[in-house]
C-alpha cells in the first residue's frame, strides 16, 4: 500500500519541478530558491527560504551517510578500520569512508563530469534490481507475501525514505541554470523520477 505514497511523491516532485522552471523563466533574475523567496515575500522570505534549504541539504547529507553506513555494515559485519593508533569500528568507519568518497565529487568543476558519476548510480541500481529479480525468480528463493496490508508503525519510515529519494529539489535551480535548453527540463525531472523509482524498488525488496 505504501507504493501509493511513492506515486504521490513522484507526481509532487514532477509538478513542483515544473513550477520552479516556470518561476525562473518568468523572472530571469531568479537563480535560486532564496531568489524566489525574495520576489514573493521580500528579504524575510529570502532569509526563511535560505534557512530551510540549508537545513534540508545538511539533513539529506546526514541521512545519506547513515544509509551508507548501515548498508555497508550489513555487507561487511566484522570490518574494522585502523589508522595509526586510532581504531574505528563498524558503522562509524563506513560512514567516514563514504563521506570521503562523496567529498571527492565536490571537487569536480564541471557538471558534465558529475553526469558520469550519476550514470554509474543508475547502472548500479539496474544491476541490483536485476540481482533481486534473479534471486527471487531463478535461484528458487521466490517472493513471499507476508505481513500486514497496512503497517501504520512503519508509515513514518516509509514516508521519510520516499521523501529522501526526491530530495534533489535543492539543486534544481543550479541544474536549470546549467542547461543550454531549458525547455528540456521537464524531461530531466521525469528521468529523475524514474531513477528514484528504481532506487526505492531495490530498498523495498531488500
Amino acid at each position: 500500500m505504501s507504493f501509493i505514497l511513492l506515486i504521490v511523491f513522484a507526481m509532487m516532485f514532477w509538478y513542483t519541478g515544473l513550477l520552479l522552471q516556470r518561476c525562473m523563466n518568468k523572472h530571469p533574475l531568479i537563480k535560486s530558491y532564496p531568489d524566489i523567496g525574495e520576489v514573493a515575500f521580500g528579504l524575510r522570505g529570502r532569509a526563511m527560504i535560505s534557512t530551510f534549504i540549508y537545513i534540508e541539504l545538511f539533513l539529506v547529507a546526514v541521512e545519506l551517510l547513515i544509509l551508507e553506513g548501515d548498508n555497508l555494515e550489513k555487507l561487511f559485519p566484522h570490518m574494522n578500520f585502523k589508522i595509526g593508533s586510532l581504531r574505528i569500528e563498524g558503522k562509524s568507519g563506513f560512514v567516514v569512508l563514504a563521506a570521503l568518497v562523496i567529498l571527492s565529487t565536490t571537487w569536480l568543476r564541471s557538471l558534465g563530469a558529475l553526469a558520469y558519476v550519476s550514470l554509474g548510480g543508475v547502472m548500479v541500481s539496474i544491476v541490483l534490481i536485476g540481482c533481486v529479480v534473479w534471486v527471487g525468480e531463478i535461484d528458487g528463493v521466490g517472493f513471499h507475501e507476508s505481513g500486514q496490508l497496512v503497517n501504520w508503525e512503519g508509515l513514518t519510515t516509509a514516508v521519510s525514505l520516499f521523501a529522501f529519494c526526491y530530495c534533489a529539489h535543492g539543486v534544481m535551480p543550479t541544474l536549470i541554470n546549467s542547461m543550454n535548453d531549458r525547455s528540456q527540463f521537464g524531461k530531466v525531472t521525469y528521468n529523475a523520477r524514474g531513477k528514484s523509482l528504481l532506487y526505492i524498488l531495490f530498498k523495498v525488496n531488500k
